[in-house]
């Protein structure tokens, strides 16, 4: 059966997405092996580790915000987070062969 897996650490995050969608586990850092076929992986990861979520057949949601410049960098309280305009938005991400590689 599919699971979502949350990667975040920021409490407010955590509480809003879990308002939003089922969440059957909460971790602050993605073993890549955990992820099957169907899974969704849900936060803001970096693009090779959201390119590797996909490439195993799972989703990636990522959480958008649109945070102003004053806040960056700052752990975001519930009302702060909520001014930000938070979503989910899924992406399918894929990683680009280059001449480099073999192939």
């Amino acid at each position: 059966m599919p699971k979502n897996y949350l990667v975040s650490r920021h409490p407010a995050a955590i509480d809003w997405i879990s308002q939003q969608m089922p969440v059957d586990q909460v971790i602050t850092h993605l073993d890549i092996n955990l992820i099957e076929v169907d899974d969704a992986v849900i936060g803001t990861l970096p693009i090779h580790v959201a390119a590797q979520v996909c490439e195993r057949q799972a989703k990636y949601v990522h959480l958008s915000l649109d945070i102003p410049s004053q806040w960056r960098g700052k752990e975001l309280d519930t009302v702060e987070f909520k001014q930000c305009a938070p979503r989910l938005e899924e992406f399918s991400i894929s990683r680009e062969k280059t001449d480099n590689e073999s192939r």
